[in-house]
């Protein structure tokens, strides 16, 4: 019985990782605040695909939310074959004129989160010799952005961190992969603080999130330690940062994102 725990489960690329891998008849444990969702999501593919589906309703920026997981998931004696590190969160604008607590709490989600999750559930995967993790950077983590610099900064973090334990863990059987989508979905950006223009921009470039779990899970199963779902221009924007002056692409972004139309 394979075991898929997805947090940010209860809408975008998480309920898309959910509904394909439970097409695939992987059981599931689903994180995410809301349990209205949560729970409407669980009954909707136990019924339809006849597999077994947990839901923790919890804030992963709360105190202890990680230890709430893991142990929520002990006491149900579930072993975790695949960790999707799907939740995250982004904040357009100027950093210095930003909300402090809450540019903390996107390191906390983004990073500090993910750190835990991982570093609680790799060990059993690395004993049972199976299993993997999914963590969801982006393609802005390729580069710095003004304007959503710790979103950013943020998932450069974690492109790094899930290449790094690709390495690590290949020996033992168990597979990393850093899935980097460009836009995949309206709502981050609309949730984000992005104005109109942007929010436009992003929609005509927008990857359906059925297309980034597809790309994604093909990826994990050629034990790719990257993957860049989806459109070829995000495959160019991932690159750009590869072949110009770091300072031409910071000021490129500067122009793009903070350009008097779009603010």
């Amino acid at each position: 019985m394979t075991i898929a725990l997805i947090t940010g489960a209860s809408d975008g690329i998480g309920a898309a990782f959910a509904k394909e891998l439970a097409a695939r008849q992987t059981h599931l444990v689903l994180v995410a605040r809301s349990e209205d969702k949560l729970q409407e999501l669980a009954n909707s593919l136990k019924n339809q695909h006849q597999i077994e589906v947990d839901i923790i309703v919890q804030d992963l920026t709360a105190a202890n939310a990680t230890e709430t997981i893991f142990q929520t998931v002990q006491q149900h004696e579930r072993s975790i074959d695949l960790l999707i590190n799907n939740a995250g969160v982004g904040d357009y604008g100027d950093f210095a004129e930003s909300d402090r607590d809450f540019q903390l709490k996107i390191v906390q989600l983004n990073i500090a989160t993910i750190v835990d999750l991982t570093h609680r559930f790799l060990p059993g995967m690395r004993q049972r010799r199976t299993g993997g993790v999914i963590n969801l950077s982006s393609v802005a983590g390729f580069q710095s952005m003004p304007y959503f610099s710790i979103y950013a900064a943020t998932k450069a973090f974690l492109l790094s961190f899930s290449e790094a334990l690709w390495a690590e863990n290949r020996a033992y059987g168990v597979h990393v992969l850093a899935v980097c989508p460009g836009p995949a979905g309206v709502k981050f950006f609309k949730d984000a603080g992005f104005p109109p223009f942007l929010v436009s921009v992003a929609e005509r470039i927008d990857t359906p999130v059925e297309t980034v779990v597809r790309d994604a899970l093909k990826a994990f199963e050629k034990r790719r330690s990257i993957i860049i779902p989806g459109s070829p221009i995000n495959f160019i924007l991932a690159m750009l940062p590869r072949f110009l002056p770091q300072s031409m692409m910071v000021n490129f972004w500067k122009l793009i994102l903070g350009t008097n139309d779009a603010r």
